[in-house]
Formats: structure tokens, sequence, C-alpha cells
């Protein structure tokens, strides 16, 4: 074989060779890259870098956002309730050299360690708290989380706490606290107005009481009300004590003059 034909086969060789060490990262994208078993520094990427095979392994870690649905959890609150609960967790890598090198599978430990906490946080809180005070419990979360992740270099943006599924006992019994609350309600809405009614009643009582025409003036009223309705009978009780001014005028009317006496004769 021609020495040129042997030149020509190496540097074809090589040509191949550089250009199977070629990797394209994505933006979104870096590479850690092991040279004869010890990491490189600092992560590579994106764009176009060279993994010299083989003595070098790199190890793709992607930045955008991961989303871990956390399985249903069995739950007892604080009150002894046992409850269902699952949650979702939003994390991302902000340091790919933590996240290969101080954790095998950073997924999959994040996962596990969202259960366990989902767990502790929640078994804290009463159900009442659990159900209403969600932002806290899901603030909480994230917080506990975050700091466990953080030697990972992980960084946990977010945990939603999704679903909370009670047992049918408990259902009715919210259900028929909730209605008693209700009804609990009405009734104090209910005496509230018949105590305003009370008040102004009284307080129309002491404008009238001292006005016996404005009180006749309120009898004569309701009479015409009355006589509105022309298919129906009514019988309306008449108290005296609204006749009592007529009484007084036509006892003052017909009240006879005193008789003049008579003139005294003169001797």
């Amino acid at each position: 074989m021609e020495p040129i034909q042997v030149a020509a086969i190496f540097l074809g060789v090589v040509v191949l060779y550089f250009l199977s060490c070629i990797r394209i990262l994505l933006e979104y994208q870096r590479g850690v890259i092991f040279r004869l078993g010890r990491a490189l520094p600092n992560p590579k990427g994106p764009g176009i870098i060279l993994v010299l095979w083989p003595i070098d392994r790199m190890v793709r870690v992607s930045l955008r956002t991961h989303v871990e649905d956390v399985p249903t959890q069995d739950i007892i609150t604080r009150d002894n309730v046992s409850v269902h609960v699952n949650a979702v967790v939003y994390f991302r890598v902000i340091e790919p050299m933590k996240a290969i090198l101080e954790v095998e599978n950073y997924l999959y430990a994040t996962s596990q360690l969202s259960q366990t906490t989902l767990r502790s946080i929640l078994g804290q809180a009463e159900l009442d708290e659990l159900l209403a005070k969600r932002e806290k419990i899901n603030r909480s979360l994230q917080e506990t989380i975050d700091q466990q992740t953080d030697p990972w270099g992980i960084k946990v943006a977010l945990v939603e706490v999704k679903h909370v599924d009670l047992p049918e006992t408990m259902k009715r019994a919210m259900a028929k606290q909730a209605e008693s609350e209700r009804e609990r309600r009405a009734k104090v809405i209910h005496a509230e107005g018949e105590f305003q009614a009370a008040a102004r009643l009284r307080d129309a009582a002491d404008t009238i009481v001292g006005r016996p025409m404005a009180m006749q003036m309120r009898f004569l009223q309701a009479l015409t009300d009355v006589g509105a309705e022309n298919n129906s009978t009514i019988v309306f009780p008449v108290p005296i004590e609204l006749f009592r001014s007529f009484l007084e005028e036509s006892a003052k009317d017909g009240e006879p003059d005193a008789p003049h006496a008579p003139a005294a004769r003169r001797a």
C-alpha cells in the first residue's frame, strides 16, 4: 500500500473520530464532562462541544423547570383524621455540577423527598387548616423541600397541594356542620332584624305618645289601607282612647252657658 494511501486513510480516520466527538447542546442544556473519571471544573454548553471519546464522558443536564407529580399519600392529620392528599412540585437545576456529583439521581431523590415532606408537614396540621389555609401549607412545603435540595443544586420554585380526599363520614359531618352554621346565621340575622324593627317602633311610639292627633291620623291611614281590599272582611279593634279627644271636644262644645244672677232690686 502506498504511503499516500496510508496517510489518506489515517487522515480520514482522524476526521471521522473528531466528527464523532462533536456534541451539540441546546440552549437549556448543560454538559458535565468526566475526563478519565474526574469532572471538569465547569459544565459545558450550550452549542458545539468536543467530547474526546473514550477518555471523556458527558452527562446532559436540563435547566428547564421539572414538574413532579407527588403520588397520593395516606396522611393522618393532627386531629386524627385520615385523608388522601396528592401534590405537584415545580423545581429546576441551577447548579449542574452539584446535581450530578452530590446525588445519584436528582429527579428520583427530589420525588422521594417531596413525598416524605408532604407526610411530615400535613401530619402536623389540623383538617380545618389543611382545607382553609392552603397557601400557608404550600409555602411551608416549598421552604422545607427547597432547604433540603439546596445542597444538590436544585431550586424548588413552587409546591401545590392538588387534591384532598376526605372519608365519606367526614364529608357528611362537615355538611351537617355547614348546614347548622347557615341556620345559625339566618337566626342571628332574623333576630337582628327584629331588634332593629322593635327599636324603630319604640321611637315611633315615643313620637306619637305626646301627639294624640298623630295617633288618629295613623289609625285613619290604617283604615284606608284596609278598605282597599274589597273581597275580605277584617275585624279591626278600635281602642276607646282614640275617641277621647273627640268626646272632650264635643263636651266642651255642647256645655250650656251658666245662668246669670238676677239683678238686685232697689228698695
